[in-house]
């Protein structure tokens, strides 16, 4: 989860949550949501997060949405959600599975390359 957070946040992503929700599912730990600024961003953002944890040996189970706003790639226990800011409103996973326990980030976040 950590490396998928942190592979969008060195793109830029957007709107950056993580949701812990392995006490309301059994679909997943974790889902990591971002918001991309064009469809374009999505594209790169899901490139970077498959290229970052493909570097550990961590390939996705499944890829869903490759040409739509709304990407998600799920790696068993994260399935992470990169959106356009429209699809992000009208899904609204967020407030879907609001009774998740939300991440803090500052604790996962490590600065970006260069940084």
């Amino acid at each position: 989860m950590s490396l998928a957070a942190n592979a969008l946040n060195n793109k830029k992503a957007q709107e950056l949550n993580v949701l812990k929700i392995s006490e309301l599912t059994v679909l997943t730990e974790y889902f990591v949501l971002a918001t991309a600024t064009s469809s374009t961003h999505v594209r790169a953002l899901c490139d970077e997060v498959e290229e970052k944890l493909g570097e550990e040996g961590i390939k996705p189970d499944h890829i869903e949405g490759k040409t739509t706003g709304w990407i998600a790639l799920d790696y068993g226990s994260v399935i992470v959600h990169i959106f356009t800011r429209d699809q992000r409103a009208f899904y609204d996973l967020d407030k879907m599975w609001a009774d998740g326990e939300s991440v803090d980030l500052e604790k996962i976040l490590t600065l970006g390359e260069g940084d």
